[in-house]
């Protein structure tokens, strides 16, 4: 009995701190919650109905994650990287995107293409709406379903780590809607490649797609 009551109590509580990362990451990856921005506890609580021990807990598994930052008088703000930190990261999310492409390419099946597949239609439906939460979320789904093909669960596990650190700098990029549809077209040639089997030519397409998503991240950068 004592047990099941433990039990009941922890589920709750598990439910809100993901609620809460989930929410935060989203808001982070679609340029909600920009860079160097400070996370108030208590608002985030309120705003979300829950307590503030889930929110301290998902802002600690965020800081341990990287996507936050712990500052000055026990604050968390969202990472803020200088220009030459962002193209480390970049180079080295490039490098991780490139062998995902390669390695998806060679071990795709029936299950892991519908699953692109179905990311990639999401990401239209988004991209024509204007939904730019909603098209960051797709975007992302899209990337973890090619990590996912690539069968590699530790290689799935740092691509989504660099994938996560660079959202809020991404998002950047996305200033108007024709952006979006820009970007969900860009897909196309990609997924083909990578549908094709052929991991050089997948190599090739994904080393473009990122070439191109760094130049633009690094712009919108810039120009703040």
């Amino acid at each position: 009995m004592k047990a099941r009551a433990r039990t009941d109590v922890e589920i709750p509580r598990i439910s809100a701190v993901q609620k809460v990362v989930g929410t935060l990451i989203d808001e982070i990856s679609a340029g909600i919650l920009t860079p160097g921005e400070r996370i108030d506890e208590v608002q985030l609580a309120n705003r979300l109905g829950v307590s503030r021990t889930p929110v301290r807990e998902a802002l600690n598994q965020l800081v341990a994650q990287r996507i936050l930052v712990a500052g000055e008088r026990r604050g968390v703000r969202v990472v803020q990287y200088s220009q030459s930190e962002l193209s480390q990261i970049f180079e080295v999310m490039y490098e991780i995107e490139i062998a995902c492409a390669r390695m998806a390419a060679q071990r795709l099946t029936l299950l892991s293409r519908s699953e692109i597949e179905l990311a990639q239609t999401a990401c239209i439906k988004a991209a024509e709406t204007g939904d730019r939460i909603a098209y960051m979320r797709a975007n992302d789904n899209l990337h973890q379903a090619i990590y996912k093909a690539t069968g590699n669960e530790f290689m799935q596990e740092l691509a989504s780590e660099f994938r996560r650190r660079t959202g809020p700098f991404r998002a950047k990029k996305f200033a108007a809607p024709e952006d979006l549809i820009a970007s969900a077209r860009s897909h196309e040639s990609l997924l083909r490649s990578i549908f094709s089997a052929d991991s050089h030519a997948a190599s090739t397409s994904m080393r473009e797609h990122m070439e191109a998503s760094f130049l633009q991240t690094l712009e919108a950068f810039r120009n703040g």
